[in-house]
């Protein structure tokens, strides 16, 4: 009987042949997928296995998007792609893994898995079937190998369950996914809780991919997706970190942090985010952020994820450096003392990566000092390195109101100008404000020679 109601659920059949989609049907251009992915499958299959493009590239070229990279699922078990392929290595600990490496592109290689279903959400992991679960149900390990129609079944979303065959050219579909393409619905494989239950991140990646294909949740899998958002606290926060980044740089990430905060998701990921939004200077300079960095994305220009983090917590940081001024604490002291206790808040539930939160500080550190426009202070600021990224985010700070145009205007001419031009702009010091001059080394004496110390007996 529990057997019957996994497969009902999970829509298995002894055997359930998958819907097969023709090129005619289904619309991909086997020259659209990559040298790289179209090798593996060949290389594959020319040994008797079976290999299919899957995931998010089979979704994106069906909607017409072309996809950043590809990933390949086989039937053969790691080692045996790692032989099989030249320029390969095998990764991963949690689930193991295969790189295929063509020049600069990745191919990464997968073997099929076997169903992970939780019957009940009170449900143990078997014993000797090499899954591992913690005491919430989130599933620690699994390498557990299975066939093509128990690797689609665990699979999050039914969009990303689509396998498409290189040789054939066709596209196999076990969970409705190409019928849910069409209604651009974004629908879960299986019983909601227990996949949510299963990794707590499928509740961000939900939204992330609904942001971005510009889908609607189906209210199944929508509904627990509140209940639950608590659960995420229990995933490690580099892995929430590199989900949320993703989110970020999505080139949608003003809709998908709306979306966030709709599905009550945000509290786990940006404290502050209600608060930064609810301030109406704080909800344009994030809002303007996030636009800038949605367009950078799709005209492919760098972005910055320091840059990006350093917009969504300024408002944070400005409100911590005004208290202590307020309390008569010296400015720049007490800028880095907010700068600090900011992240360290951050930290606790969003894992920011050293080597970011440096330069978070470095771009907020350098505001006040634009403000400085006499003497030979500006000179010294365009060496630097931050300084391009820190211009920027003054001119968001002018954008949003919080700044003078006219400062932003002066540091503009001052940055694109001659020698001779920015000479000109330099401004008078303040009246009460007397030059600094450096302070002369007295050359230290040497001490006189003296009689030689005696000798101990």
């Amino acid at each position: 009987m529990i057997k019957r109601f996994i497969r009902r659920v999970l829509r298995l059949g002894n055997g359930a042949q998958p819907e097969v989609f023709s090129s005619s049907e289904h619309g991909i251009d086997r020259e659209r997928i990559s040298y790289g992915a179209r090798k593996v499958c060949d290389v594959l299959a020319g040994h008797g296995h079976q290999a299919y493009v899957v995931g998010g590239a089979v979704r994106d070229l069906m909607l017409g998007i072309q996809p950043k990279d590809f990933d390949v699922a086989t039937d053969a078990t790691p080692e045996e792609v790692h032989k099989l392929i030249r320029r390969s290595r095998m990764i991963g600990r949690r689930f193991k893994l295969v790189h295929a490496v063509f020049n600069a592109e990745i191919v990464e290689v997968s073997t099929f898995r076997a169903v992970n279903v939780a019957i009940g959400d009170d449900a143990p992991a078997e014993p000797g079937t090499g899954r591992m679960v913690d005491a919430h149900g989130r599933l620690l390990r699994d390498n557990v190998y299975g066939n093509r129609e128990q690797d689609a079944a665990r699979r999050d979303f039914t969009i990303n369950a689509l396998y498409y065959d290189p040789a054939s050219e066709t596209v196999l579909d076990y969970h409705q996914g190409v019928r849910d393409l069409k209604r651009r619905t974004l629908r879960i494989i299986g019983d909601p809780r227990a996949r949510f239950r299963e990794d707590p991140v499928r509740m961000l990646r939900a939204v992330r991919l609904a942001a971005k294909l510009d889908f609607q949740i189906a209210p199944k899998t929508r509904a627990p997706i509140q209940e639950m958002a608590g659960l995420i606290k229990n995933v490690p926060t580099a892995r929430v970190f590199d989900e949320m980044l993703k989110l970020l740089l999505s080139g949608h990430a003003s809709a998908c942090l709306q979306r966030l905060r709709a599905e009550g998701l945000h509290h786990g990921l940006l404290p502050l985010l209600d608060v930064i939004l609810e301030q109406p200077l704080g909800a344009k300079f994030v809002s303007l952020a996030l636009a800038q960095t949605d367009r950078r994305i799709r005209e492919e220009k760098p972005v910055s994820p320091a840059f990006l983090f350093a917009a969504l917590l300024w408002h944070q940081v400005a409100a911590a450096w005004k208290a202590r001024e307020a309390k008569r604490q010296s400015r720049i002291p007490a800028l880095y003392e907010a700068m600090d206790d900011v992240l360290d808040r951050q930290t606790d539930a969003l894992a920011i990566p050293r080597r970011l939160t440096a330069t978070m500080k470095e771009i907020w550190a350098l505001q006040p000092r634009f403000e400085n426009r006499s003497g030979k202070r500006p000179f010294a600021l365009l060496e630097h390195p931050r300084l391009r990224g820190a211009y920027d985010f003054l001119v968001l700070r002018v954008e949003s109101g919080e700044a003078d145009p006219e400062l932003g205007e002066w540091w503009r001419r001052f940055i694109d100008g001659t020698p001779e031009e920015r000479a000109a702009l330099i401004l008078p010091a303040p009246k009460g404000e007397a030059p600094r001059r450096r302070r002369r080394r007295r050359p230290k004496k040497r001490a006189e020679a003296g009689p030689p110390p005696a000798l101990a007996d």
